[in-house]
């Protein structure tokens, strides 16, 4: 009885990882399009405004993120912030690839590099 509690409750932490993780990561894509659409069109280039009230759902996302978060790593706020950051970082560097066709350098592979053992540390190490 107590191993099958003791699984559930790993199985709701894996959830709350997965579901926190993926939140962070349309949250900052939709923070991406937010900020950066400006650079891809015109059309959002001229409505600042409408850019902004995007603010409103993205900020629900990110509160969701991080109770999820949260919750997964029993009560701690530094994993969430980490991995939102590790995920804010992976977004940014594929989305500018792909509509502003700027690579990848050395350095900012690097950087990718050290964001994914953020993530990893955060989820491995106990």
């Amino acid at each position: 009885m107590a191993t099958r509690y003791i699984n559930n409750k790993k199985m709701h932490n894996i959830q709350k990882l997965i579901s926190g993780m993926l939140l962070f990561l349309l949250g900052q894509i939709m923070v991406w399009y937010q900020t950066n659409g400006q650079f891809i069109s015109d059309w959002v280039k001229e409505r600042p405004w409408l850019m902004a009230l995007g603010g409103i759902p993205i900020s629900y996302i990110y509160i969701y993120a991080t109770r999820d978060l949260v919750e997964a790593f029993n009560g701690e706020l530094w994993p969430q912030r980490l991995i939102g950051f590790a995920m804010g970082m992976i977004a940014f560097s594929a989305l500018t690839f792909i509509h502003l066709n700027q690579g990848i350098t050395l350095k900012t592979a690097v950087t990718l590099a050290l964001a994914t053992a953020i993530v990893v540390i955060q989820i491995v190490w106990k």
